[in-house]
């Protein structure tokens, strides 16, 4: 009996070589590219019926183009580098991964704000380039050091990283705020306004989608409204935040610091202002990858495929 065709066009970012593809190859004949440039695209599609992506872009052009494609499968939460109206226009079915990284995600929005807390590379780093033996007392520190308990936290975005961000600022003894356009009854003691959160917030961290009224979400006017010295985490998506203004805010004082694992284009790009600014960590997309968060998304997206070829297709966002 004839395999089913599964092309994979961006593979090493998953699976750099310490998962396996055993439960694609299960279903199909899969070829996997690490990479897979716009210009490779269609060559490598061929007549394949499968396709899974992560970042490589299926424009309108190549999905119109590939007449062979019945299912997209994408290895990530975020789908647009997919044209899915595209794609429900021919019939195909795209599916994404919606619930991997929830506790990877919040675990280290607060490594970044641990660090921006205590600075413990800058002071390990001082201890090795001898500083510390040198130091007339029995301890030194040339940063601020902040306590997180009693300090506010608001949350952009309260769908689940948001909620397990706030699960573990609870735990630091930190009051937790949050705004979100989608308001759970569960949740809505922890619920204010935009302006609220803004003006109230000593951590302000971002956990909700890039759409047309979240991109820019942090910018000038925002940042005007904020406390003097607030900090800025952003483990979410790079176009949220307009990087000249934060830039800027971080440079004067206004903003006392700032983190973010994502940024506008990755990588990131030479020019971009974050690089210059003054009290910034910047990692590079790097939140959603420890090894049991890739291995959970490689089972979701077995687990999309093979209910699709089932026929009862799940985790669809192109119905």
């Amino acid at each position: 009996m004839k395999r089913t065709k599964i092309v994979v066009l961006d593979g090493y970012t998953l699976n750099p070589g310490d998962l396996d593809w055993k439960g694609f190859e299960a279903l199909g004949d899969v070829t996997v590219y690490d990479r897979t440039s716009d210009e490779q695209i269609l060559q490598r599609i061929g007549d394949a019926p499968i396709v899974i992506t992560n970042k490589t872009p299926l424009t309108k052009e190549t999905i119109e183009a590939a007449p062979a494609i019945t299912y997209i499968g994408v290895l990530a939460t975020g789908y647009n580098v997919v044209d899915t109206a595209a794609a429900a226009e021919r019939g195909i079915v795209v599916t994404n991964i919606p619930t991997y990284g929830t506790d990877a995600v919040a675990q280290f929005t607060f490594a970044l704000l641990l660090e921006l807390a205590h600075h413990v590379q800058h002071h390990s780093d001082a201890v090795m380039e001898g500083r510390w033996s040198k130091s007339p007392d029995f301890c030194f520190w040339d940063y601020p050091l902040m306590e997180l308990r009693d300090k506010t936290m608001g949350i952009i975005g309260y769908g689940r990283i948001g909620q397990a961000t706030a699960r573990i600022a609870r735990a630091f003894g930190m009051r937790v705020i949050a705004f979100d356009s989608y308001q759970d009854e569960a949740h809505r003691e922890v619920y204010v306004s935009l302006d609220e959160l803004l003006g109230e917030s000593d951590v302000i961290s971002l956990h909700c989608p890039l759409f047309e009224k979240t991109r820019g979400i942090i910018n000038k006017q925002s940042i005007a409204a904020m406390k003097d010295g607030v900090i800025i985490i952003n483990t979410s998506r790079g176009p949220l935040i307009v990087e000249q203004d934060l830039a800027e805010a971080l440079n004067s004082g206004k903003v006392g610091a700032a983190a973010v694992d994502v940024v506008s284009t990755e990588p990131i790009e030479a020019d971009n202002p974050l690089l210059s600014a003054k009290n910034i960590l910047i990692t590079p997309h790097i939140a959603w990858a420890p090894k049991e968060s890739r291995i959970r998304l490689m089972n979701i997206a077995v687990d999309n495929l093979a209910s699709f070829l089932g026929g009862k297709a799940v985790h669809v966002v192109n119905e």
